[in-house]
């Protein structure tokens, strides 16, 4: 049905279509929507690449490298080089001649000890004196009873020389003479035991001193005065003859066959810093069968810092070797011992067992593992894996 409106010329008509405001709202909210959409999009797109990323890197550490970028190590081919073969070793030190010095006559109350542990003395130097007043009074009556047999000598000779003047006369029977010449005899045998019985006396008492068997240095002293010793006391005192001294090296079967009597070593005593230079004495013919070691013994001079019964450390040159040379940081050490890293035709690390010789400010002797041409990775290792791909970066081998 249709109406009409009439108005009036003065009023004014305001028309308001809402169908275009609808339409305006659905569009402006489409668009918001959209916008929403698109970031939603593109947050997620860039987590999800984060997070393939992170697990590919953690996919490749775990495989040892090989699902990520392939490492560059510097490696070096050490070929062989005329290195001084030095063994080392440890053991105790001691005296070369270490003699206990012991009472050689009857023994009796010390008197006197002249001598502590450090002195310097004489060979037939006076240590220590005993209590001698018995002997002393022994000696006085063996010299009289000397002189007693030899007046009696001499009358048994007067009384012979007298029978043998009236023998031809005869007063005297040639049988009286014989006994006259027998009873001379007998005196006289008896001036000889009572001088030889005086002799021993006296030597007795010259053995109750305790002398020093030879020159050099009072290591230890077991005696005090006052004590009472008997008859052959032993370890009284202990010399170190002359003052020398000697490190007793314990060496491994192999080692102990490379020795030979002259070859000079080090010797470090355990806490000390200086050394003190030596050469070897004396091999062991025979390896104790339960250590499977064997002894070398290594003659060095008397120093302040050498005390017997005391450790110490030996570097023993035993000639010279070629060996591949290897920088320290290549080396490396876990609970299977010693091992570098090697690269193969592959490019690929692979772990080495090696058995290190000397060790110094040269680098570490390679003798067991190595045959010098392999390219041996000089400082990445701790950060490798076997079997993991490397670029190899070779440097020129120390000269």
């Amino acid at each position: 049905m249709n109406r009409e409106t009439r108005l009036a010329r003065d009023e004014t008509v305001v028309v308001v279509d809402d169908t275009r405001r609808r339409r305006n709202l659905i569009i402006a909210v489409l668009i918001g929507v959209l916008v929403l959409a698109l970031a939603y999009y593109l947050f997620n797109r860039g987590d999800s690449a984060d997070t393939k990323t992170g697990a590919a890197a953690t996919a490749g550490a775990g495989n040892g490298g090989r699902g990520g970028q392939v490492p560059t190590v510097t490696v070096v081919v050490p070929g062989r080089s005329q290195v001084a073969q030095i063994v080392t070793a440890s053991g105790a030190l001691a005296a070369r001649r270490d003699q206990p010095v012991g009472a050689a006559g009857q023994g009796g109350r010390v008197t006197a000890v002249l001598v502590d542990a450090g002195t310097w003395v004489q060979a037939g130097q006076t240590l220590a004196t005993v209590d001698r007043s018995v002997q002393v009074q022994t000696t006085a009556q063996l010299s009289a009873a000397v002189e007693s047999a030899r007046a009696s000598a001499a009358l048994a000779q007067n009384e012979y020389d007298r029978s043998a003047a009236l023998v031809g006369r005869g007063f005297v029977s040639k049988a009286d003479l014989d006994r006259k010449r027998a009873a001379r005899d007998q005196a006289n045998a008896q001036v000889r035991v009572a001088q030889a019985q005086l002799g021993a006396t006296r030597a007795g008492i010259g053995l109750l001193d305790i002398r020093a068997p030879s020159a050099g240095l009072i290591l230890q002293r077991n005696l005090e005065v006052g004590q009472v010793i008997g008859p052959g006391s032993q370890g009284l005192f202990r010399l170190a003859r002359g003052g020398e001294m000697e490190m007793r090296a314990q060496l491994s079967q192999q080692d102990l066959a490379a020795m030979r009597v002259g070859m000079p070593a080090s010797v470090t005593p355990i806490g000390s810093t200086s050394n003190v230079v030596g050469s070897v004495w004396q091999v062991s013919p025979v390896i104790d069968p339960q250590s499977r070691q064997g002894e070398v013994r290594i003659a060095i001079p008397y120093s302040a810092g050498i005390r017997p019964g005391g450790f110490a450390e030996a570097r023993i040159s035993a000639g010279s070797t070629t060996a591949p040379l290897l920088p320290q940081s290549a080396v490396l050490s876990d609970n299977d011992g010693n091992y570098v890293y090697v690269v193969n035709a592959k490019n690929e690390a692979e772990r080495r067992s090696v058995k290190v010789g000397v060790v110094d400010e040269s680098g570490a002797t390679i003798t067991a593992g190595l045959s010098g041409q392999e390219m041996v990775v000089l400082s990445a290792g701790p950060f490798l894996n076997p079997g993991q791909k490397v670029n190899p970066k070779r440097q020129a081998a120390a000269k």
